[in-house]
């Protein structure tokens, strides 16, 4: 079966980050999290692997043993459809906290409240409330 997941790299921060997001989104769990041992590529202790879902969507991430002179864009975004208001407002707050605002929350035309933040792991988040 061919299937798509998106897939997060990180440098050191996929643990917080994943743990941060589960905690955040309904129908959430780490599935995996697996560690680099003592010879493993990455510094011991950070993720090799991990999977993970939210709002029942699989994702996957690691913490990518070599630097790289790329991180993540606001070109790709995780796009969020809110139940109601408080929730697009709780998630505003919460992953745009030490990050960056892209986008305000308010009313675009093409939603009833939009906003746009990329989270302080660097992850752009598009949240809308249809």
């Amino acid at each position: 079966m061919t299937s798509v997941t998106p897939f997060l790299m990180f440098q050191g921060a996929c643990e917080a980050a994943v743990r941060f997001y589960v905690s955040l989104l309904p129908d959430a769990a780490i599935t995996r999290l697996e560690r680099w041992g003592a010879d493993g590529a990455g510094p011991q202790g950070q993720v090799s692997q991990a999977a993970f879902t939210l709002a029942g969507r699989e994702f996957r991430a690691f913490d990518s043993p070599p630097v790289h002179a790329f991180t993540f864009t606001p070109s790709f975004s995780l796009l969020v459809d809110c139940r109601d208001e408080a929730e697009l407002d709780r998630l505003y707050a919460a992953l745009g906290e030490g990050g960056q605002v892209m986008m305000p929350l308010g009313e675009y035309g093409f939603s009833r409240k939009f906003g746009w933040v990329n989270d302080r792991f660097g992850v752009s988040w598009q949240l809308n409330l249809p």
